[in-house]
């Protein structure tokens, strides 16, 4: 019985040290270490406009009017960029569905810019990333945007490349994937010239 008694013990003690240690102690550091050394990170990559949060440059968020450069689609959730929801369609190249989806996109994509028929669109603008809620696009879409955006926000075509180029972000730890332009940076950027 003494024995017994001992190893209740001696497992209470553990469990407890193991708890104080793991859900006390080492969330505690490393929040502190975060919060240090890369706040801005540790807090969500959150962006304001005129004081207030307007999303995280991490996230993609639904942008609608002409006036403003569109993310890529999202297959996360009902509404789309749901980071409760992310995940891609999970089709596969031979899906009947997925081939309809990219067409009608195209089509959409085509009208909304102004593009002829048969003019080739990025495949980042009609096809969803694997999460879902990438918030960059390809320069090549971006460039394809760039006029429609010009003329509903009466700039010309000039400074809306520059822009674009001054948005630009390059290949990770250059060699990695290839230039990008973060869809929220741009578009605030696009208000800040007002």
């Amino acid at each position: 019985m003494k024995n017994m008694l001992s190893e209740v013990r001696a497992a209470v003690i553990a469990v407890l040290s193991l708890a104080v240690v793991l859900c006390g102690a080492y969330p505690l550091v490393v929040w502190l270490i975060s919060q240090g050394l890369f706040p801005y990170a540790a807090n969500g990559s959150l962006m304001q406009r005129d004081g207030v949060v307007v999303g995280s440059e991490l996230i993609a968020q639904s942008f609608s009017s002409p006036g403003y450069f569109h993310p890529r689609p999202s297959a996360a959730g009902e509404a789309g960029y749901d980071g409760a929801n992310s995940g891609g369609t999970n089709l596969g190249p031979l899906s009947k569905k997925l081939a309809e989806s990219v067409k009608r996109r195209a089509e959409a994509y085509r009208a909304e810019n102004g593009l002829s028929a048969d003019r080739p669109v990025p495949a980042d603008a009609v096809t969803a990333s694997g999460s879902g809620l990438d918030p960059h696009i390809s320069l090549g879409n971006a460039f394809l945007q760039a006029p429609r955006v010009a003329h509903h926000r009466g700039m010309d075509r000039q400074t809306m490349v520059e822009l674009i180029q001054a948005n630009t972000e390059g290949r990770g730890i250059g060699i990695l994937g290839e230039p990008r332009v973060n869809v929220l940076k741009l578009n605030l950027a696009l208000d800040r010239k007002k």
